[in-house]
């Protein structure tokens, strides 16, 4: 659906990726979603930094989050779960609040790709992004298919230095400029 060209002249960056999921039932042995996006970055030539889970809950999520961006050797934080409209679903209130940046494309191109999957369905999530710090933030719905479109998708060819015409890797070295 999307175009993605690479540009193969260009050495591989490898960017190191914390994955955090959210949920009240899930623990890392269970968490589906969390684990496909590590073999995902992992067999794309990333580098899963860490990986974890914590409970739909703004102040857990948040401190998990601000723990990784702090972190200067980890270029880039995806959260899965907790985007949704149920009650407990409190992801992107917890987040958003702390982007210096808001990506409002990453929604729009989410939800545009989501929708090829699973229809009208893709309506169920308030996927987002943003930047916090000098650290790119994704925050996906909780399902193995919605990690997948994500990935596979966007973020593949966006946090691939080689992607042309542009990506995001190659806005990391500018990102503390003031």
């Amino acid at each position: 659906m999307f175009k993605s060209e690479l540009d193969q002249s260009r050495v591989f960056i490898p960017l190191s990726i914390a994955v955090l999921a959210v949920s009240d039932t899930r623990t890392l042995e269970t968490d589906t979603g969390g684990a496909l996006l590590k073999s995902l970055l992992e067999a794309d030539g990333h580098r899963c930094a860490e990986r974890a889970v914590v409970r739909d809950d703004i102040q857990q999520i948040r401190a998990r989050v601000l723990g990784w961006v702090t972190d200067p050797d980890i270029d880039a934080v995806i959260t899965t779960g907790g985007t949704g409209f149920s009650g407990r679903d409190v992801t992107p209130e917890a987040l958003e609040p702390l982007f210096q940046k808001r990506m409002e494309g990453f929604s729009v191109l989410f939800h545009q790709y989501s929708s090829t999957t699973v229809g009208t369905s893709s309506l169920q999530s308030r996927a987002t992004g943003g930047l916090i710090g000098t650290t790119f933030v994704f925050v996906l719905p909780g399902s193995r298919g919605a990690c997948r479109d994500a990935w596979e998708g966007i973020l593949r060819a966006q946090l691939d230095n080689r992607h042309k015409p542009c990506n995001f890797v190659e806005l990391m070295p500018r990102l503390a400029e003031r």
